[in-house]
């Protein structure tokens, strides 16, 4: 009876451990739903500010095409521009290459040429025509010459002016090369903050799932553990009932107790499947697959689909029974606070209550529950807390 108290505390010491620890889990998984809500936030927020770049990135290049066509433009209008020029300047020198012939010819041959003309009038009225028509000439020459002269200046300042307007668009495309590779480099450096962040998120994702995962396993073992804390304290009842039943009907004193105690251990166990191989050890590991911890708190024998798993000690079936995580499972009593556990069964041989026998068949080796193939997940529990089998074995 003491014995079945302290094994009975022990349990609901476990339990009490459970419901401490799955709050603390689900602060952290509130924890990691918070950062992921943030993290997406700062994603969708660099996602926009990366569109609005885009788009000034796209006005500078179009800016830069218009700029560049007009440069285009204004280059052709200046080319056009010299070639009047150099015809403006041809003309003018023309004309005043014959002003000077002109004057030179009539200082040569001095006034005797322009007597005789006007001795040749046949009256007064042909006399100042021919005086009018001399002084017209020479005023035309002037007047060409100045004409042609206010032309090439013209032209010119023309020209200069073109000159000007394209050294302007050639500084506004300098401008807008420099705010074009501004804006390239924040883009990139949004990318680049985009990238890590999708990067981030993707970590956090798999840490929050590895976290509810723990939840949830912490969540099913705190109900295991309270179940085998409700079957072992029936145990104990009927043990104390049995025993009770049997010292009132007993003659003599003869002491005899009832065949229905449970049956205990030696404290020493065999390996659940002997000669299989030990492929995952005890303690921390990286989680072979969604949904499994990183804490193992037992560990596996690699056998194959089927093979017999045997009772690591004599004791009492406590457990037998399917779970999500752990699959088919058998928990066996040994006594003094022990027990052993058989995971990811095919199929279980024993039910709860049945007292098995050492090396006696219990179940077959499967991959139900969270598994990645045939393997026996074997776990050793004193006390209720799980301990490393190999100290045991």
């Amino acid at each position: 009876m003491i014995r079945g108290k302290k094994i009975l505390g022990a349990l609901l010491a476990f339990t009490l451990c459970f419901s401490m620890v799955i709050p603390a889990q689900a602060d952290d998984i509130s924890d990691a739903k918070k950062k992921q809500q943030e993290l997406e936030q700062q994603k969708n927020t660099a996602e926009a500010e990366k569109s609005e770049l885009s788009s000034e990135l796209d006005s500078i290049v179009s800016k830069m095409e218009k700029t560049q066509s007009d440069l285009t433009a204004k280059e052709t209008e200046i080319n056009d521009a010299e070639t009047e020029l150099v015809t403006a300047k041809a003309n003018e020198d023309d004309q005043y290459q014959t002003m000077k012939l002109r004057i030179k010819y009539m200082y040569e041959n001095g006034s005797n040429e322009f007597l005789e003309i006007l001795m040749e009038a046949n009256s007064i009225a042909d006399l100042l025509n021919k005086a009018e028509y001399i002084n017209k000439i020479s005023k035309c020459d002037r007047e060409l010459l100045v004409e042609y002269e206010d032309t090439r200046k013209d032209v010119e300042n023309r020209e200069n002016a073109l000159k000007k307007e394209y050294a302007e668009l050639e500084s506004l495309q300098d401008e807008l090369a420099g705010e074009q590779a501004n804006v390239e480099k924040l883009l990139a450096d949004k990318n680049i903050q985009i990238d890590n962040l999708t990067s981030e998120i993707s970590s956090n994702a798999d840490k929050l799932k590895q976290l509810i995962a723990a939840a949830e396993a912490a969540e099913a073992r705190r109900k295991e553990a309270e179940a085998t804390a409700a079957a072992q304290a029936a145990q104990a009842a009927a043990a104390a009932q049995a025993s009770a039943s049997s010292g009132t009907s007993s003659s003599g004193g003869s002491g005899n107790t009832s065949s229905n105690a449970s049956a205990s251990g030696t404290g020493s166990l065999t390996h659940p499947v002997p000669g299989a191989a030990i492929t995952s050890g005890f303690g921390g590991r990286v989680a072979p697959t969604a949904g499994a911890t990183t804490g193992h708190d037992g560990i596996d024998y690699g056998a194959g689909y089927g093979a017999a798993v045997y009772a690591a000690d004599s004791g009492t079936v406590i457990t037998a029974q399917y779970n999500s995580a752990r699959g088919n499972y058998i928990v066996v009593n040994h006594g003094n606070g022990m027990q052993t556990w058989y995971q990811h069964l095919s199929s279980m041989s024993v039910t709860v209550g049945q007292t098995v026998a050492r090396g006696q068949v219990i179940g077959n080796v499967g991959t139900t529950g969270i598994s990645t193939g045939p393997h026996l997940h074997f776990e050793v529990h004193v006390g209720g807390v799980p301990v490393n089998p190999l100290n045991y074995l």
